[in-house]
């Protein structure tokens, strides 16, 4: 059987927070992941806030999934340099930052630990795991596609919150659903082939054709 994976999961101030909501719900629900190390920045917490009505000050997991957390997320204060995560020997499998601020990703290019989101950042890309940034802005000014490049050279994988539109989405859902599913696998997760394109005959691209 393979392992269960700790996954941390960052939050941070970029629009489209609500697609956190989606991937956190997925990887609760996944078998294969054991905990998800959650954090979310300040601005990220403010930007939930206006996106959803909720309150910024509750707790983490209540705030980007709208209802009461499981035992399987444990939640981290960013401002916290001495939690888990700062260290190598914290096991976690990889990280994702959904959305990803692009301040964060320069931050994280050139080793700005001030958060500890940066900081478990900066442990994935020295420890070789996993770190996947799902930056959300355009259009990108040469800093950001400078900084984004030393990401990627560094070893992590940037990872734009653009929509697919062959599987011809009809609501924002839909979006949020496909952009998961394909994160999701691309982590070695996959949780449906419902979004795989296989030609104009596609589940996805089929059943929603003509409609609206």
């Amino acid at each position: 059987m393979t392992e269960r994976r700790n996954i941390i999961l960052a939050v941070t101030g970029a629009g489209g927070t609500r697609m956190a909501r989606f991937v956190l719900e997925a990887l609760v629900k996944d078998e294969r992941v054991a905990q998800v190390d959650l954090m979310i920045s300040q601005a990220g917490r403010q930007l939930i806030a206006h996106e959803t009505g909720r309150d910024a000050s509750g707790p983490a997991a209540d705030l980007v999934l709208g209802a009461p957390p499981t035992d399987k997320v444990v939640a981290w204060d960013p401002d916290d340099l001495t939690g888990g995560p700062t260290s190598g020997s914290y096991p976690s499998w990889g990280m994702l930052v959904v959305p990803c601020a692009l301040g964060v990703a320069g931050r994280i290019a050139n080793g700005m630990a001030n958060t500890l989101i940066e900081r478990a950042a900066d442990v994935m890309l020295k420890e070789r795991r996993p770190l996947v940034l799902c930056v959300r802005e355009t259009p990108f000014s040469l800093i950001h596609l400078r900084n984004l490049t030393q990401v990627a050279e560094a070893g992590g994988t940037v990872y734009p919150m653009i929509p697919t539109y062959y599987n011809i989405p009809q609501t924002v859902d839909q979006f949020y659903e496909e952009f998961t599913a394909r994160l999701l696998s691309f982590i070695g997760l996959p949780q449906t082939d419902y979004y795989t394109y296989s030609g104009v005959e596609s589940p996805a691209h089929h059943d929603r054709t003509g409609r609206g």
